[in-house]
């Protein structure tokens, strides 16, 4: 039986680089600059932060006047609301990349980038 102590070493010997590789600067990036560049990439990522953000703060600025609804119940319609708009923006997000890759090229002949 191996013990996880003599597997490292051989982990160590094949991670190794060669001196033309390059390290990405991925590690380095600031959380904004990360944000922004995921913006460019898929520009539903915004929209899904933002319509989280907005049912979450409209969530809180009801819950002063909620009445004679339960905390709880309050509470986990806010959350089911905010998922919503998240899981609807990574939706459209989806449906998009799917039409940017497969149905523009095959019916409008335009390349892709």
């Amino acid at each position: 039986m191996i013990h996880s102590n003599h597997i490292y070493p051989l982990l160590l010997l094949e991670r190794k680089m060669s001196p033309d590789d390059q390290w990405s600067a991925d590690g380095d990036e600031s959380p904004l600059s990360r944000l922004s560049r995921k913006s460019r990439d898929s520009p539903f990522v915004p929209v899904g932060i933002a319509g989280f953000m907005t049912v979450v703060s409209y969530g809180l600025y009801k819950l002063k006047y909620r009445r004679d609804q339960k905390m709880s119940i309050h509470l986990i319609h806010t959350r089911v609301a905010a998922q919503g708009c998240a899981v609807g923006a990574v939706t459209l997000g989806v449906l998009y990349s799917m039409y940017k890759d497969y149905i523009r090229p095959r019916f409008f002949n335009v390349s892709k980038k």
